[in-house]
């Protein structure tokens, strides 16, 4: 499975260390709120409020260099249109990783 980095805020911040801080304080920030909104609309089966918390999601995995993981959450997310949960597993390893490397900071 691949890892989070930050390759990608490093190629916008261009150098400037406060650009860099801001990208990552926002993700320690959103990403938790996020993970949580997202857990919640699960356990009601809210499948509308799933699909928004996993579109939200899929932007941090992006900005954290996952790939492959960002293909899967919108896998995931078209899935949750039809009312179906074709892929939650690894989407939640994808959340697990980062929360994982997030602890490092």
């Amino acid at each position: 499975m691949e890892q989070p980095n930050l390759h990608y805020i490093e190629q916008l911040a261009r150098g400037d260390e406060s650009v860099r801080k801001t990208l990552i304080d926002v993700i320690l920030t959103e990403f938790p709120e996020e993970q949580k909104e997202y857990y919640e609309s699960l356990k009601k089966k809210d499948y509308k409020k799933i699909e928004e918390n996993v579109h939200k999601l899929k932007h941090k995995i992006s900005i954290l260099g996952l790939e492959k993981s960002y293909e899967l959450a919108n896998s995931y997310e078209h899935n949750l249109r039809e009312k179906s949960l074709k892929g939650q597993q690894d989407f939640e390893q994808i959340l697990r990783s980062i929360t994982t490397y997030l602890k490092t900071f």
